[in-house]
């Protein structure tokens, strides 16, 4: 996905034949779970490595999971890496990087696109040129890069050029927008590709995909789980065009949500 393109016109207007979802269901039978991590689970931070994960929360996605016979999979843009030290010693299934790495709940190891050195180079221009603009911060995740500018948001335009720039010169690699952020992915791969390989094997196959998230990078995966006779839903205002079924106000409402369906 380039910067500032959204899901098809045809994704769009497949949910006008569904009703609205006014609520997260009260019962998961029958369905697997799939979840993005920043924004969903985790409340938005100022800082990539400021987001903090609530107490209990690990302990609920692991009964969680235990409760869906291991059909959950947090599917998020972070590298495994970072996942894993959020979630210390966890046996959920993962995919990072937007699905270039996936983790089985064995802890398997991931696929994720191989370095490069046009990458490093690239990574090294925009430690240099972002030093110079306050607020505007770099995420290195490895295989991918980011420019976080929440901190600055008057500077939207210049990190949008200046990773446009960035992209032409690595081969492979694509870019994808979200808020306040710009990344330089590896391309080939999306959230809505997780979750199809995820559904492939047990323990999703037999079941019915739940989707959540809360950003432009979400609507693939809520596409899928949509296509796939299962539903989705979005975290946050009602103001942004999505392809989801659903609406959530805050991540502390998925929270209350996990909790409850654990207790």
């Amino acid at each position: 996905m380039q910067v500032g393109s959204t899901v098809t016109d045809r994704q769009v207007s497949a949910i006008s034949v569904h009703p609205y979802l006014p609520a997260l269901p009260d019962r998961l039978d029958g369905h697997c779970l799939f979840l993005d991590l920043d924004g969903t689970l985790l409340d938005l931070a100022e800082a990539p490595d400021a987001v903090v994960v609530p107490p209990g929360l690990q302990a609920h996605l692991g009964t969680l999971s235990v409760l869906l016979g291991g059909a959950l999979a947090l599917v998020t843009g972070r590298p495994l890496a970072f996942v894993e030290r959020l979630f210390p010693g966890n046996d959920f299934f993962l995919a990072g990087l937007h699905g270039a790495e996936m983790r089985n709940a064995q802890g398997g190891q991931p696929s994720a696109a191989a370095g490069d050195r046009r990458l490093e180079a690239a990574k090294e221009q925009l430690r240099h040129l972002a030093s110079k603009w306050p607020g505007v911060l770099v995420e290195d995740k490895g295989p991918a890069v980011a420019l976080h500018y929440r901190q600055a948001p008057e500077m939207e335009s210049a990190v949008r050029a200046l990773m446009r720039e960035t992209a032409s010169s690595v081969p492979g690699w694509t870019l994808q927008t979200g808020k306040f952020v710009v990344e330089l992915r590896p391309a080939g791969r999306d959230k809505g590709d997780a979750i199809r390989t995820f559904m492939e094997h047990s323990p999703f196959s037999e079941r019915s995909p739940l989707a959540i998230g809360d950003d432009v990078t979400d609507e693939q995966m809520f596409a899928a789980a949509n296509a796939m006779g299962g539903t989705s839903f979005r975290v946050g205002p009602r103001s942004a065009t999505t392809v989801a079924r659903g609406r959530i106000e805050t991540p502390g409402e998925v929270r209350r949500w996990i909790e409850k369906l654990v207790s």
